[in-house]
């Protein structure tokens, strides 16, 4: 992967070659297949990207931790891989999931961590929460 060619070939190629940043990363977004609601952003690195074609489930790579993390490993909530797409020039990737377990892709227990809509500059928070963190982590 991220084998070095140009901008028009990149945009016109059929060969997948995601566009790695300095940290040897692409952004990836997760969306729910059925509903079309935005789930996460999270970041992929080489071997997650290789992980998740291979066995179907989402792999991710923490930043925080440095490290793979699986989607789910510790909460449940596993995210089934539908269809990765990667944007014109590579540098980032949309997964098409099923959300797995009781269907919260963010570790706040809510299904999108996206749950909190901007209003001026207070938050509005929406969407409950489909399991207690506290419980699972």
């Amino acid at each position: 992967m991220d084998k070095k060619i140009s901008k028009e070939e990149l945009e016109k190629s059929d060969v997948f070659t995601p566009h790695f940043d300095d940290k040897g990363l692409v952004s990836a977004i997760a969306q729910d297949n059925n509903s079309g609601e935005v789930l996460m952003l999270a970041f992929m690195n080489e071997e997650a990207i290789e992980l998740s074609l291979k066995t179907g489930i989402v792999h991710y790579f923490s930043r925080s931790r440095q490290k793979i993390w699986k989607k789910g490993e510790t909460s449940g909530q596993t995210q089934k891989l539908i269809e990765m797409r990667v944007d014109c020039d590579q540098d980032a990737l949309l997964l098409k999931v099923e959300q797995l377990g009781k269907g919260a892709a963010c570790h706040t227990g809510r299904k999108s961590c996206f749950f909190r809509t901007v209003k001026g500059e207070k938050l509005i928070v929406k969407g409950k929460r489909l399991f207690n963190p506290k419980d699972v982590y």
